[in-house]
């Protein structure tokens, strides 16, 4: 029997025109889209479909359309195969869509947090003192170590995304962020500075959390035997999952590696990318043996058909 993790993709797999194909080959999911809009008060059809790209590129807004276009790719697939994952990860907002996906939470509540989430994160940090950058190819404890010693009273740069061994992603103030870009420059290593509007992962999302933390303690979490693979611990739960997963997971980094190695130990032997893009397909063929079987929803007709091949 193949052993399924449904991935789930957050902030930064955005693009005008997500979601369209699905809905002219499956008209039964605009009605994601349209409960996706009553809840956040914002037209999430028209975002996704046709943007503009600077209207979906700003976090609030990106947040809920992302959600929304994984979750109705995720009810297609329900409904067109007889997917039954073992487990359910997302990366960031991602774990929204998979708590959805695995039936803990219900979508238009989600719709209705990663709008607030995003709101939130946005306005932690004023427009230009926080970054990011991803570094490429360098060990994680020597990364934690520069984070260190940069970091001081006065400034921080900590380590926001485990992505991968190749693969990590720091978070801070701008000035810390370039004078470890500086730092990795002379000793060779290479990098990339993000355009992102916020420090997001780290502690500077201090004020996001507490913003968020009254709404997620009122939000009901369904209790099953589904389980979610946790960013912030890269380890499954199943009925003891609740709403500080979420809540901790905003200035605490997100644990990708450890998610694969966790999704390993499962016994996973397939994995699917459900939502736009592909960025965790990549991640997961870094991460798992060669022949584990992969797929993405960039073409939904196909992987429906792969799924019941």
């Amino acid at each position: 029997m193949t052993k399924i993790l449904a991935m789930f993709p957050g902030q930064g797999s955005q693009h005008v025109g997500m979601g369209k194909d699905l809905v002219e080959h499956f008209p039964a999911s605009k009605q994601v889209f349209e409960e996706a809009s009553d809840s956040t008060k914002i037209d999430i059809l028209k975002l996704c479909h046709d943007g503009p790209e600077s209207e979906l590129m700003l976090t609030a807004n990106t947040q809920p359309c992302i959600l929304t276009v994984s979750v109705a790719i995720w009810r297609v697939l329900k409904a067109e195969t007889d997917i039954k994952p073992i487990a359910f990860a997302g990366h960031s907002l991602g774990e929204f869509s998979a708590l959805v996906a695995s039936e803990k939470l219900d979508f238009s509540r989600a719709c209705f947090l990663v709008r607030k989430r995003g709101e939130a994160m946005q306005e932690a940090v004023p427009a230009g003192i926080g970054g990011m950058a991803a570094i490429l190819n360098l060990d994680a404890e020597i990364l934690e170590n520069l984070c260190e010693d940069i970091s001081s009273s006065e400034q921080s740069v900590q380590i926001a995304n485990y992505n991968s061994k190749q693969q990590l992603v720091v978070a801070g103030h701008q000035t810390a962020i370039e004078q470890l870009c500086t730092k990795l420059s002379a000793d060779k290593v290479r990098y990339v500075q993000l355009p992102v509007s916020a420090p997001f992962h780290s502690s500077l999302m201090g004020k996001a959390r507490e913003a968020m933390t009254p709404l997620l303690e009122e939000t009901v979490i369904n209790k099953n035997q589904h389980k979610i693979i946790a960013n912030l611990t890269g380890a499954s739960i199943a009925e003891d999952y609740d709403y500080s997963y979420l809540t901790k997971q905003i200035d605490h980094p997100v644990l990708w590696t450890q998610t694969m190695a966790c999704s390993q130990e499962l016994g996973c032997d397939s994995y699917i990318e459900t939502g736009p893009g592909k960025v965790l397909f990549g991640l997961a063929r870094r991460a798992v043996p060669k022949g584990t079987r992969l797929h993405t929803t960039v073409d939904i007709k196909k992987t429906i058909s792969d799924l019941n091949s």
